[in-house]
């Protein structure tokens, strides 16, 4: 919960299972149907208009719907749509990250393409143990309309591009450079207190539109938390009640569960949340997003982070912000002497620290690098 998966555009298709752990208090539509495939422009029934080329590759128009419409699938699966301005700055980034890729892959050694594997292949462990189960991992494919085969291909491809760019930028984030971060910003590490609880969820909005329900769907609704409240306070299994009855599928898979600080979660649910003791099982809370019963787990006080949790991640900000400095004036070289071209004038972007962007699968930069 406290540790969402970044929504990262653009190629976020091609680096993250959509938002691999919803929030509690905001269920994710479980209804939305796969990405739809782009259908080929008049004249290119194979799809082999080219939008972009290089020394070595061309980009077709459509390589580039594909990831466009997986990334707006995503975005809108998450609460976020795409509005029709925002969608040509989309096409553009999009674009601009997939010349870098070519560019970087043509640059990998066997070393890099083994340590990009190697990358993608934890990365997608990592996600399903997040996501809890196999089949909240088969619903994320299914949003993304992609197999298991095709998300790690795709992540190698970008984990190699950044093997690449540590090797040519010559990168190297010691473990002394960690340990100055952590004990020179204290408190970045503070960890908050916060509480594992579990939910159930019956929604009061149409999964679909996000309309609300009628008030005779919505007694109906009340009624049967109601009946599932006094199951779970007669002792029966929370977490087996939750996986099959609550509607976010954020959580039911892992029987509800999510943990969390103060402030991620819509008040009513917070207040109840925290007001608990452990292994009890509050009353009926209502929130805009429907009806729930939650129990707490475990409260977990505040605390400061290990500095041995955290170097990981440490390291991994500090690498991506070494990378992100020296990026643009790297890549505007590569693409030069590639000599890149975008031959449609609409996918022309102009050239800022937003265009000329790090490859996807980069370790993303926060405020507190190594603080979950």
């Amino acid at each position: 919960m406290c540790n969402m998966t970044r929504l990262l555009v653009p190629l976020i298709a091609a680096t993250v299972l959509v938002a691999a752990r919803a929030d509690a208090a905001q269920p994710t539509p479980t209804s939305t149907a796969p990405a739809a495939k782009p259908a080929a422009a008049s004249g290119d029934l194979f799809g082999t208009i080219v939008v972009a080329r290089g020394k070595g590759f061309e980009i077709t128009r459509s390589q580039l719907d594909e990831d466009v419409v997986r990334a707006k699938s995503q975005l809108a699966a998450a609460g976020r749509p795409v509005s029709p301005d925002q969608s040509t700055l989309m096409e553009q980034q999009i674009l601009d990250q997939l010349i870098n890729v070519q560019l970087l892959k043509a640059k990998a050694t066997d070393a890099d393409r083994a340590a990009g594997k190697a990358a993608a292949e934890k990365r997608f462990a990592d996600v399903k143990a997040k996501l809890g189960s196999d089949e909240a991992l088969k619903r994320q494919l299914t949003l993304m309309d992609a197999t298991q085969e095709e998300v790690i291909k795709k992540w190698t491809e970008a984990l190699t591009a950044e093997a690449v760019l540590k090797r040519e930028l010559k990168i190297n984030v010691t473990d002394a450079d960690a340990r100055k971060f952590y004990d020179d910003n204290p408190a970045r590490f503070e960890q908050p207190e916060m509480v594992r609880a579990s939910h159930i969820l019956l929604a009061t909005r149409d999964p679909a539109t996000g309309a609300e329900l009628s008030d005779e769907k919505k007694a109906a609704k009340h009624k049967q938390i109601e009946d599932l409240l006094k199951r779970a306070r007669a002792g029966e299994d929370f977490a087996k009640l939750a996986k099959e009855y609550s509607e976010d599928p954020g959580s039911k898979d892992k029987g509800g569960e999510y943990k969390f600080p103060r402030g991620q979660m819509v008040p009513e649910f917070e207040a109840a949340a925290f007001s608990l003791k452990t292994n009890q099982i509050s009353d009926v809370v209502t929130t805009s997003f429907g009806y729930h019963i939650i129990k707490l787990d475990e409260k977990i006080p505040a605390q400061k982070v290990d500095y041995a949790k955290a170097a990981s991640d440490i390291k991994d900000g500090l690498t991506a912000q070494a990378m992100q400095k020296q990026f643009p004036d790297y890549i505007k070289g590569v693409r030069k002497e590639a000599g890149v071209e975008i031959l449609d004038e609409k996918l022309k972007p102009k050239e800022t620290a937003d265009t000329m962007g790090l490859p996807p699968g980069h370790p993303a930069i926060g405020p507190a690098p190594g603080v979950k």
